[in-house]
């Protein structure tokens, strides 16, 4: 498989089939983006701010900034619009649930902020698609909103608490991953471990290769702020891309993810979540 400029061959990185849409050239360039590196003006909640002021006062979140601004003036088009959209929904102090993505949707008006979450009126990609599939047979969910074929947005779940992060915070048009590799993961590293931090129990959603290398990171966190406690719930399986989603030792769809999800945030005394 080739590679974006920039992003090495080697990557675990669980990609979803491409899509033959074509994309005129106005449609992206009217669609919502990025339009300037100006973090500072970013919605952001309090509490994340130490570790994001951490990150962009750094000398890789100035080269981060450095490389979005070229890539800006070179005539490229970014998303999504508002980067830190997902740590503007979701505090810090509100977080019960990590589900990790890898970057943005690439396309004209997809991409929102929030991992696997599509705007209002953006046809499904496959993999949102299985992540509601699952949701609908999983026999523990007792609570769910019956999935519209003409919303795919999950800000509802980021306003219960559930961080949708993805670990690079921007793409370029019609490039998957182009910007892979650049930076972003420091900041999403350093998020994970803050959510890791956590004296709360919280559960993480590791789907496919590259969700899962964080697994070492949210024990190494996990272990020192909690040695006396009930450790995080951590569950993994492949990606819900429909190259991945059946595939053994660990097949997406069937995973019973949300709803054991929903069990342990009650035997710890959290509300469940209305997936």
């Amino acid at each position: 498989m080739q590679t974006p400029q920039g992003l090495q061959a080697n990557l675990p990185f669980d990609l979803e089939p491409a899509s033959p849409v074509s994309v005129s050239a106005h449609a992206a360039a009217t669609s919502p983006h990025l339009t300037a590196w100006a973090p500072e003006n970013w919605p952001l909640a309090e509490d994340w701010r130490p570790v994001v002021d951490r990150f962009l006062a750094s000398d890789t979140g100035r080269q981060v900034g450095e490389f979005i601004r070229q890539r800006l003036a070179s005539g490229a088009i970014i998303y999504p619009q508002q980067p830190f959209r997902a740590l503007s929904l979701t505090s810090l102090a509100q977080v019960k649930v990590v589900i990790l993505g890898q970057d943005p949707y690439h396309g004209p008006g997809q991409a929102e902020g929030l991992a696997f979450s599509v705007a209002p009126g953006v046809k499904w990609p496959p993999s949102l698609r299985n992540i509601f599939k699952e949701i609908a047979r999983d026999s523990l969910v007792q609570n769910s909103v019956q999935a519209s074929s003409s919303n795919g947005s999950l800000v509802r779940w980021a306003q219960q608490g559930v961080l949708l992060l993805n670990a690079c915070l921007t793409v370029e048009e019609g490039r998957p991953a182009s910007h892979a590799q650049r930076g972003w993961e420091v900041l999403t590293d350093a998020i994970v471990k803050a959510v890791s931090l956590s004296e709360h129990p919280m559960v993480f959603m590791l789907w496919g290769a590259h969700a899962q290398s964080k697994q070492a990171l949210i024990a190494e966190a996990g272990a020192h702020s909690r040695p006396t406690r009930s450790p995080h719930l951590v569950l993994t399986a492949n990606h819900p891309s429909p190259l991945s989603a059946l595939r053994p030792p660990k097949p997406f769809l069937g995973c019973g993810h949300f709803g054991q999800a929903n069990a342990f945030l009650q035997q710890h005394g959290s509300t469940p979540i209305v997936w």
